[in-house]
């Protein structure tokens, strides 16, 4: 009896903690901006991050399948702030898939553009973040990966507060332009 009762305690202060774990900050954004971009008929968007010079933000959309994200510094900055001058948001992915610093480059693959998840739902591709050229794969398999579990989750978390960040920033992007 008192061993149930200890059990039914650990579990409840488990809860919380893995609720909160799974927590999407990303998922209402990414959401968010493909709606936006459907609206507006675009499959592309980027900005300037105002608060670190030289650094951009760039997305790509597959409705209904997948974003694409990608943040870094990009080493001529004028020519990307031109390319975000004529609207040429892809010309602006493309340069920062290609060409951008990888030290500070953040490549993320948002499987359904639903934000990122902890642990994909049946045999639904995983999520993933490239960043400074370290890959962390959202499967829940942090044993395969021969990480801890807290390892694992201070990695999604970090990734998806990143993500949510850049997320912002896109679509604050397409809501003030004209685009």
């Amino acid at each position: 009896m008192i061993r149930a009762a200890v059990g039914v305690l650990i579990l409840f202060l488990c809860l919380p903690a893995a609720s909160a774990a799974q927590d999407v900050k990303s998922g209402d954004l990414a959401r968010q901006l493909g709606q936006l971009l459907d609206a507006k008929k675009l499959d592309t968007v980027a900005t300037a991050d105002g608060q670190h010079p030289g650094t951009f933000i760039a997305a790509m959309y597959f409705p209904g399948t997948q974003l694409l994200l990608v943040s870094a510094q990009y080493t001529a900055p004028a020519l990307l702030t031109e390319l975000l001058a004529r609207k040429d948001f892809r010309g602006v992915y493309v340069e920062l898939t290609s060409a951008s610093v990888q030290s500070s480059k953040m490549f993320v693959r948002d499987a359904y553009a639903n934000g990122l998840m902890l642990k994909p739902a049946g045999d639904q591709p995983a999520d993933s973040v490239e960043s400074a050229g370290k890959e962390a794969v959202f499967n829940g398999a942090w044993k395969k990966a021969k990480i801890t579990e807290a390892d694992y989750l201070k990695s999604y978390s970090d990734a998806d507060a990143a993500y949510t960040r850049a997320l912002q920033l896109l679509i604050m992007q397409l809501k003030a332009s004209g685009t």
